[in-house]
């Protein structure tokens, strides 16, 4: 069975992985190939074009990239044609996943859509158009499944995978100390984002916001978690702020959470990392004063951190383009550091998310759902 896979961004490409391990285990003659990166091919999967060379965010901050999405487009395409699949699985990535799922829904390939773009935050209309092209959506939040079932989409929920990936290689004690950190002293994680752009905009501010935690609560330690392949000069707002006990670590998000007592963290994937680690955190971000005017209008939904969305009320703080301040980010720290019944507050309702996102097995569950519908395709052509 060949399967064509398209993921455009770090959290896609780690599902990818994922996903491409467990369906090599089910059906070890599997070919998986198409749009990924380190995490899909470490799996096994062929890259036919590196994801890395097109992640942006942003109505706008796209179109820089738009020669270079058509060319990888076009390649996969090409190769679909030299190698037809039977099951394309996009991951998330809407705007190139759709046009590539309607080139190959056009080739009689089936659609399985895997960790679905959301849809009912802005743009519902879009919904229509997923169920033109997705012969399956499988969602990996519980809230999702009876939105795409109302709107006639074929849907199946099967958790979140990032249950079973949350796991610390090293214990908190260790993670510190070998860094140079204390252990008793309380840690402030830092995630700026996993795009370049995203971390323009981010980082600074909560560097600043960190010299002002450290006003407060001097013990304060403070770890930067750095996404792969970003450049250096993204992170000059660390060596600026030139602050003791504060650290850079890349590729360790997972301890960096387990040991953080408060997270400072990009909207995103990373939010419902920090909740699976039961850290209380202030969700913050920013895209250009243009793509927040335009898109502002777009949203049928008042909260956006996934963990408030998940619970179904806000549990964390959100501060959002004009209201992401260095001092509002500071303020909201500082009071989950030294308000113990606030942070004990908090954490009970990451637990409730928690709870909500299903059990271990996600990817697995993933996995037979994709290889299931070209043999049930197989099966209905050849009665």
């Amino acid at each position: 069975m060949r399967v064509l896979l398209s993921c455009g961004e770090a959290s896609g490409d780690l599902y990818a992985g994922a996903l491409v391990r467990e369906l090599r285990a089910l059906a070890p003659d599997v070919e998986v190939f198409g749009l990924g990166g380190a995490q899909f091919a470490a799996a096994g999967g062929r890259q036919i074009a590196d994801y890395r060379e097109l992640s942006v965010n942003g109505l706008f901050e796209v179109v820089g990239k738009i020669p270079q999405l058509a060319a990888a487009r076009s390649r996969i395409v090409a190769a679909a044609g030299a190698t037809p699949p039977d099951v394309f699985v996009p991951i998330d990535f809407w705007g190139f996943n759709y046009r590539l799922a309607q080139a190959m829904r056009t080739r009689g390939v089936p659609v399985v859509y895997y960790i679905s773009p959301q849809l009912w935050a802005s743009r519902p209309w879009r919904m229509k158009s997923m169920r033109e092209i997705a012969s399956r959506v499988l969602v990996i939040f519980p809230f999702e499944e009876s939105i795409y079932r109302n709107a006639g989409v074929p849907v199946e929920f099967v958790g979140h995978p990032l249950v079973e990936m949350t796991t610390a290689a090293v214990d908190r004690r260790q993670f510190l100390e070998a860094r140079g950190l204390t252990f008793s002293a309380p840690t402030v994680a830092i995630l700026p984002g996993s795009r370049a752009n995203e971390v323009s905009r981010i980082l600074p501010d909560l560097m600043v916001a960190a010299e002002r935690i450290r006003s407060a609560v001097s013990d304060v330690q403070f770890v930067v978690a750095r996404a792969p392949n970003l450049p250096d000069e993204l992170f000059e707002p660390v060596r600026r702020a030139n602050m003791p006990r504060t650290v850079m670590v890349e590729g360790d998000t997972d301890a960096v959470l387990a040991a953080a007592a408060v997270t400072l963290t990009a909207s995103g994937t990373a939010t419902v990392q920090a909740a699976l680690h039961d850290s209380p955190m202030v969700i913050v971000y920013r895209v250009s004063p243009l793509t927040y005017t335009l898109g502002r209008w777009l949203l049928t939904v008042d909260t956006f951190g996934m963990p408030n969305l998940i619970a179904g009320r806000r549990i964390v703080p959100e501060l959002i383009q004009h209201e992401f301040t260095p001092e509002a980010v500071a303020r909201e720290a500082i009071s989950m550091l030294t308000d113990a019944s606030r942070a004990a507050q908090i954490r009970d309702g990451l637990r409730e998310v928690r709870q909500k996102l299903g059990g271990v097995g996600a990817s697995h569950r993933a996995a037979k759902a994709i290889l299931a519908v070209p043999r049930e395709r197989a099966a209905t052509v050849g009665r």
